[in-house]
């Protein structure tokens, strides 16, 4: 795994959890957006979806680019694009109003295009997860991740899925299931091929 890759899977987590500390602060005031701290916030979490994507490649590849590892691939590539469309509709209509009430109205309008709700705000975020799950779960099976890796990747799901304020803490989470290789990527990864074959 190149250093990039264990970039990836280390900066990813962090924008993610960087976005969740900003967005509490953005609700200080009982509003969330729009203004700096929702663009911020947002812009965070759509850089963080690149290192995503580049982690899920990197994880793929690690896992000899089987079946089960390359659905993960797909499935959270699928997820990233459609979180990136809705984080991209937040961060314009949030540059669009000029208070939370017009800014709802905004989404609302797009929301309202038949099958929009469905692909980016319901199907896209559980893709996201899914994906991450096949990764850390296939990795996990071949001994490159820890055998509780995937339930932390699970636990971040639903705990931010319920209670989206908990992000912080499902960033940590991340960052904890993906130590293994963001902290030894190289050496972690060599192994792979080998502990595949006995998998």
């Amino acid at each position: 795994m190149t250093t990039t890759a264990q970039r990836s899977l280390l900066y990813g987590p962090l924008l993610f959890g960087a976005y969740g500390v900003i967005r509490l602060l953005d609700g200080l005031d009982g509003v969330k957006g729009p203004g700096l701290a929702w663009t911020a916030g947002h812009l965070c979490f759509l850089v963080g979806l690149v290192f995503f994507a580049q982690g899920f490649a990197a994880m793929r590849k690690a896992a000899g680019s089987d079946l089960w590892s390359s659905a993960g691939f797909w499935t959270g590539g699928a997820g990233v694009v459609a979180l990136a469309v809705q984080f991209s509709v937040d961060i314009t209509t949030g540059l669009m109003a000029d208070s939370h009430t017009e800014m709802a109205e905004l989404t609302g309008d797009f929301q309202s295009v038949p099958g929009v709700t469905f692909a980016f705000y319901l199907v896209g975020p559980l893709l996201f997860s899914v994906g991450q799950l096949l990764l850390t779960g296939r990795l996990a099976a071949l001994r490159a991740l820890a055998p509780w890796a995937p339930v932390l990747v699970l636990a971040t799901s639903l705990l931010t899925s319920a209670f989206k304020d908990l992000i912080p803490l499902g960033a940590v989470l991340l960052l904890l299931s993906y130590a293994p290789l963001w902290r030894t990527g190289a050496s972690r990864a060599a192994a792979v091929p080998s502990l595949r074959a006995r998998a």
